[in-house]
């Protein structure tokens, strides 16, 4: 081998062990791949945003049509569940927070522990969940699933289903317009539970691996990507439970 080659091979080896175990070869420095792996998950959050804008525009599109049937649809969520469940995501984006927080200034048993206070209350939040809609259930409350109409427009007819009380039932025109209400009842809080499981899962691995030293070598963009995800589905649940719970609860 030639001088000139023992030199080029050991600036590549010397350049080799300049480079972090964590950066990939494409990227010239680990500045620019936490740029680009960044941006990627801003694209990514952009495409929800646009997914869930949508849902939120039929939301609105069909509460102007059927004012009343959404009004009296609203009277049937829980406003104590979907209090604890709004609650419970507020915290969960908290101990997210600080789990990116430790992980910045290399706390191992910090981010263990803010994950896993993140992942029993996204647990907790899905249980919560899970009450709501069997209540739905037990009510007749599923859209082409026996859905009890009688509920809205005679409540003596059936009081185990029509649990809450109204000056003025609906007529039979209107109340199956509550079908409506509770088809995008479903489908949106449907969509943001799917979204809750799959960052549940995601969290239970990041625990196994955290415990193993990962994230706390530096390398923590993974950690901070999952926190915005975390983030946005909290900020989808602020935008739901006034819309579902809160709009036109006086009336």
């Amino acid at each position: 081998m030639s001088d000139s080659q023992v030199i080029v091979h050991g600036a590549e080896k010397a350049g080799h062990h300049e480079h972090p175990s964590y950066q990939r070869h494409h990227f010239e420095t680990t500045a620019q791949q936490f740029d680009a792996t960044n941006f990627a998950m801003w694209i990514f959050l952009l495409t929800e945003i646009m997914f869930f804008g949508g849902l939120f525009m039929a939301y609105l599109i069909f509460r102007n049509w059927y004012y009343p049937a959404f009004v009296e649809g609203s009277h049937q969520l829980s406003m104590f569940w979907g209090t604890m469940n709004t609650t419970v995501l507020i915290v969960s984006s908290f101990t997210m927070a600080m789990g990116v927080w430790c992980a910045e200034k290399k706390l191992k048993n910090g981010l263990v522990w803010s994950l896993i206070l993140t992942f029993l209350l996204g647990l907790g939040f899905l249980g919560i969940k899970s009450i709501e809609w069997t209540e739905k259930v037990e009510k007749h409350h599923v859209p082409g699933f026996h859905y009890s109409i009688q509920a809205f427009t005679n409540p003596a007819s059936d009081p185990e289903v029509y649990k809450e009380y109204h000056d003025n039932p609906l007529p039979p025109d209107m109340a199956a317009h509550t079908q409506v209400y509770f088809f995008l009842y479903f489908a949106m809080t449907g969509m943001h539970a799917l979204h809750m499981v799959i960052g549940v899962g995601i969290l239970a691995v990041m625990i196994f691996l955290a415990r193993a030293g990962a994230y706390t070598n530096g390398h923590f963009t993974f950690v901070e990507n999952f926190g915005l995800y975390w983030h946005f589905v909290d900020i989808i649940w602020i935008f739901l439970y006034p819309l579902l719970y809160l709009i036109s609860r006086h009336t």
